[in-house]
């Protein structure tokens, strides 16, 4: 992903600290609409042999969102690129294969490959294209994975401003309850440590706004426990663990835990699935209901998250 592609981007970090748009029926208002927690999540960037489009619904058993990843400011890239060539109804099978499973299909933007505020593009245009891409590609919405690194280190709140007006447009474009719109911002972007908020304020502004968090964590050591992970981060990113970070004002029903399916799919924060399993039945336990989300297909699919579920949220 981000990409979270975790490996890409965590590195960096560490580094330095369907069918064409139709009108709405009561039919499609109904798959449309923003599913309740837990939400189970999966990217996928990667070309896979023998796979044309998304994966059957069958090897994501599990997940109830599949995010195809990435929609960029010059256009679909890779998977998404994938789902615009395919023709109508292909999509509309593939669509309908998995609203009968219970998945949502959504695009990720930005990835590590976009760096809308660095770049001077307009929040307000950018939004109003992303949403073009979801309308006429019959998608059930988005997820901003913004990883503009030098905005958001800058601490001068031209990150915050240009990703509150982006989301705002977004919304107006994609109404709530309809569409679903998330964000995956890193886990130390909640830190008090940025003077300018980063994203308390970007939650303060336009959380409201915001379905979920597909919230990921860096640094060589930060967040591989289930007390780094859930109630206590170490002080180079402090309490910007689960819990934490739901003190500081984000709905705890909204911070989705992000992980890589391998130690190949990141340069660090991986959890094996017995560990990941324990820790979010911990988090469980504390009243915490928000779900898991993964990067990336193949790596995981359907075998990683029935172990990951397995016991807070046996299927």
């Amino acid at each position: 992903m981000v990409s979270f592609v975790f490996s890409s981007l965590l590195s960096v970090f560490a580094a330095i600290g369907g069918v064409l748009y139709m009108p709405f029926t009561d039919t499609a208002l109904s798959a449309r609409a923003t599913p309740a927690a837990p939400h189970f999540v999966i990217y996928s960037d990667k070309w896979v042999s023998g796979e044309t489009g998304p994966p059957a619904a069958s090897k994501i058993k599990g997940y109830n969102v599949f995010a195809l990843s990435f929609w960029l400011i010059s256009g679909p890239a890779d998977q998404a690129a994938e789902w615009a060539s395919l023709d109508n109804a292909t999509r509309a099978s593939i669509k309908r294969s998995y609203h009968n499973a219970g998945i949502s299909l959504i695009v990720s933007a930005f990835g590590s490959t976009d760096a809308p505020t660095s770049g001077g593009y307009d929040p307000t245009t950018v939004a109003n294209n992303l949403a073009a891409f979801v309308l006429e590609y019959n998608l059930d919405g988005v997820d901003i994975d913004y990883e503009d690194l030098n905005a958001m280190n800058a601490e001068n709140g031209s990150a915050e401003t240009w990703l509150t007006k982006f989301t705002k447009a977004l919304r107006a474009k994609l109404p709530q309850g309809q569409y679903i719109l998330t964000h995956a911002p890193l886990a130390p972007w909640f830190s008090a440590k940025y003077t300018s908020g980063a994203y308390l304020t970007v939650n303060k502004n336009v959380g409201s706004l915001i379905d979920w968090y597909n919230f990921y964590n860096q640094g060589t050591s930060e967040y591989t426990t289930c007390t780094g992970l859930l109630t206590k981060s170490s002080s180079t990113w402090p309490k910007t663990s689960v819990f934490q970070i739901a003190a500081a004002g984000v709905s705890l029903d909204k911070l989705v835990i992000g992980k890589p399916a391998t130690r190949g799919d990141a340069s660090n924060g991986y959890m094996n699935t017995t560990l990941l399993s324990q820790c979010v039945d911990s988090a469980y336990q504390k009243g915490w209901d928000a779900g898991v989300m993964v990067w990336e297909f193949p790596d995981a699919a359907a075998a990683w998250i029935k172990a990951v579920r397995s016991l807070a949220f046996p299927e």
